[in-house]
């Protein structure tokens, strides 16, 4: 039943990846938000059937803390680059924002990586 937030997720993830391919950097770190946004929800909704109505990802990290030592540690070693993407959602959508093509490859790492340990931690 949950299983649509991870088929999202992936959908941002492959949208991301070739919007920094086209240069959109802007785009592209929104739709890395989104992916991870929907991947932290799809975690939650496995676990305890639900997720946070909120689009704070420092929230939904801190919700799936929880239930993987993992998670916890993944947050703890890249607080500002969640911040950074956390901060993509708004800006990219309602202000003038530039990113580096750098900045943007740095936060689909973490991306990567984030999924990695959520998949592990299922």
């Amino acid at each position: 039943m949950v299983e649509f937030l991870k088929e999202n997720a992936n959908a941002f993830y492959r949208n991301a990846k070739r919007l920094l391919n086209e240069q959109e950097y802007k785009l592209a770190a929104f739709e890395i938000e989104q992916s991870l946004q929907l991947y932290l929800k799809y975690f939650l909704a496995r676990k305890i059937g639900d997720f946070p109505k909120t689009h704070s990802l420092k929230r939904l990290f801190e919700e799936c803390i929880r239930f993987c030592p993992e998670i916890k540690k993944l947050f703890e070693d890249n607080i500002n680059t969640i911040g950074d993407i956390e901060g993509a959602y708004i800006a990219s959508r309602y202000y003038p924002s530039y990113y580096t093509k750098r900045e943007v490859e740095n936060m689909l790492r973490f991306l990567e990586k984030a999924i990695s340990v959520i998949e592990r931690c299922l």
